[in-house]
């Protein structure tokens, strides 16, 4: 189980956007490697997620949940893997059967990973990731007791 914890930032109904906090890439090297220069440029927006939560819950409560990890790495596979095969499958039918040139067998190559990406992404639109909430904090604690728990 892939735990996080989230903090309410509006409330609509039963629905709740939650932020997560932004942390550092690594702090080892004190900002000067590449990880830590890219997590500065393009980490700054915060996503909201939403989530439906039957209980009651205020703006700034922290809120941890949890996702079956099995589904993730189900999910990368069909995104990474399938229009990578795919890619190959063109490649080479391009070239064992049609006996196509190296150029042929890069627009065949394209043309099926494109064909798997589209195959990805209906399969991954069917997939469904089942969030659970864990633990819903009260809003008098420091965030220093809700990290050590």
């Amino acid at each position: 189980m892939i735990e996080q914890t989230l903090t309410v930032s509006e409330l609509k109904g039963n629905t709740a956007w939650l932020i997560s906090e932004q942390k550092p890439a690594c702090e080892g090297c004190n900002g000067k490697c590449g990880s830590q220069v890219f997590s500065k440029l393009f980490g700054t927006h915060k996503k909201a997620f939403p989530i439906s939560i039957s209980q009651k819950l205020r703006v700034g409560q922290k809120v941890k949940l949890a996702l079956d990890d099995s589904k993730v790495v189900q999910h990368a596979l069909w995104i990474y893997l399938l229009p990578l095969i795919m890619a190959f499958i063109g490649m080479f039918s391009a070239l064992l059967i049609f006996s196509l040139s190296e150029l042929g067998q890069i627009g065949f190559a394209a043309g099926f990973a494109i064909f798997g990406f589209w195959i990805a992404k209906i399969k991954g639109q069917t997939l469904k990731h089942e969030v659970k909430v864990i633990k819903i904090y009260p809003i008098s604690l420091p965030v220093t007791q809700i990290d050590g728990d």
